[in-house]
């Protein structure tokens, strides 16, 4: 054999030992082999390693993955899971991705480690929309007015939020969500979906200062909801419905009548009227806001809807109603059983009166239409009687005094035309016939 083919066939082995040495250094073991595996460690390469302890059992039980690797000079086993769960193929992978790691420098088992420590974390920090809401309203129902406020958050985030988002990971909740529990009531019942909204994102805010929630609050109104829902004042403009209200010509008559009723709820309905309080604030008066010798009635800042301290003049119509009242309870208008009336008792009057149509809140309105027609007290004095604040920010900048000694002279004047019974339109009385002698 000449040098030249000695030579070509020494190299031509060469490559094929090469070659089989290098599939030896990878890849050796096969899914028979894993299964057939007795006890010690086989290598598969790469640093893949199955170890079989002495008790292993033939389905695979006792047969575990490592990754050996060797990093700052320090050679380390990383467990890969139990082969009985863990294929070959799945193991190589996880294998891979070791490495990966390891050419970024970053040891693989530490990298585990941080990422089940984050994984703890978001668990423990976990919570559902339901569970933050409630805490919320734990939190911060002692701030809140009255009862009925803290009853209506309850009540909205049941019927509405709660069923669609209430049961989700406060992580999640995005724009889409929030537009689902907003956009089927928000055209129908926008005063209601507006403060929805705003509850949704106290409480989504809440929940991001605590730490279980990250980014924008996607119930945000500016520069956000606002491109995607109209306008809540124009909406409410669009389809509000006005408390009904009786003209006030109508008033005399109709007090005459509700008078002749019977009942502490029917008493209620015309302390209303004849203070032009709103119901809930005649529903819960105590007798301790009462001064009867100074005829003055003190509603107190938390019951009232602009939370801030009203004081009402009594008038004589006023003050005679109340010294009748008896007193069976601490409430000036106690119900049957004690404790205050329900917030139907005033529209039941109305309705055993055949005025359905009306709403008690509608004499207000009676009230306004009354004083701003037909007679010449101030307009802020009006405003004042009614417990509103003046929307000129500079005028009511300057009327810091409540114009309680002008107000007096409103009320009586109100009580005065509350028991003014006009002559029917346009009929003149007879006048009797003299009779010749």
């Amino acid at each position: 054999m000449s040098p030249i083919v000695a030579r070509c066939t020494l190299e031509s082995r060469f490559r094929v030992w090469e070659g089989s040495m290098a599939k030896r250094l990878i890849n050796r073991l096969t899914p028979l082999a894993v299964k057939r595996a007795t006890a010690g460690a086989h290598l598969d390469g790469n640093g893949l390693i199955l170890y079989v302890g002495k008790s292993a059992s033939a389905d695979g039980g006792g047969k575990s993955w490592i990754f050996r690797y060797k990093i700052r000079g320090r050679s380390t086993d990383m467990g890969l899971g139990s082969a009985d769960i863990v294929t070959l193929t799945e193991a190589r992978a996880k294998a891979t991705e070791c490495r990966k790691l390891l050419i970024d420098g970053i040891d693989p088992l530490t990298h585990r480690r941080a990422v089940l420590r984050e994984r703890e974390l978001a668990a423990m920090s976990a919570r559902t929309f339901e569970e933050c809401a409630k805490a919320y309203i734990a939190i911060h129902e002692a701030g809140w007015r009255n009862d009925k406020h803290r009853k209506q958050w309850t009540s909205t985030l049941t019927k509405y939020a709660y069923p669609k988002i209430g049961a989700l990971d406060v992580r999640e909740i995005g724009t889409p969500h929030v537009m689902r529990v907003l956009e089927p009531i928000w055209l129908k019942k926008n005063e209601t979906a507006s403060r929805l909204r705003g509850r949704i994102e106290a409480i989504l805010d809440w929940a991001a200062v605590h730490g279980h929630r990250s980014g924008d609050n996607p119930a945000r109104w500016k520069g956000h909801l606002d491109k995607l829902l109209p306008a809540p004042g124009k909406v409410q403009r669009e389809t509000s419905k006005h408390h009904a209200a009786l003209p006030y010509q109508e008033i005399g008559a109709f007090m005459r009548d509700l008078r002749g009723r019977e009942g502490i709820a029917a008493r209620a309905l015309e302390f209303a009227v004849l203070t032009v309080a709103r119901s809930g604030e005649v529903r819960h008066a105590v007798w301790q806001e009462i001064d009867l010798a100074a005829r003055l009635w003190t509603v107190p800042a938390g019951r009232m809807k602009a939370g801030r301290e009203h004081r009402v003049p009594l008038s004589g119509a006023a003050v005679t109603l109340l010294e009748a009242l008896p007193r069976r309870d601490n409430y000036v208008f106690a119900a049957p059983r004690l404790g205050p009336l329900s917030d139907m008792s005033l529209t039941a009057v109305l309705k055993r009166m055949g005025r359905a149509d009306l709403t008690a809140h509608g004499f207000r309105s009676s009230f306004r239409d009354w004083a701003g027609e037909t007679t010449a007290h101030p307009r802020e004095v009006i405003e004042h009687a009614l417990a509103h604040q003046l929307k000129d920010q500079a005028e009511a900048a300057y009327q810091r005094g409540d114009l309680l000694v002008k107000r007096t002279v409103l009320m009586a004047d109100w009580a005065r035309h509350c028991v003014t019974v006009p002559d029917a339109a346009g009929v003149l009385p007879m006048r009797k016939r003299k009779v010749a002698k």
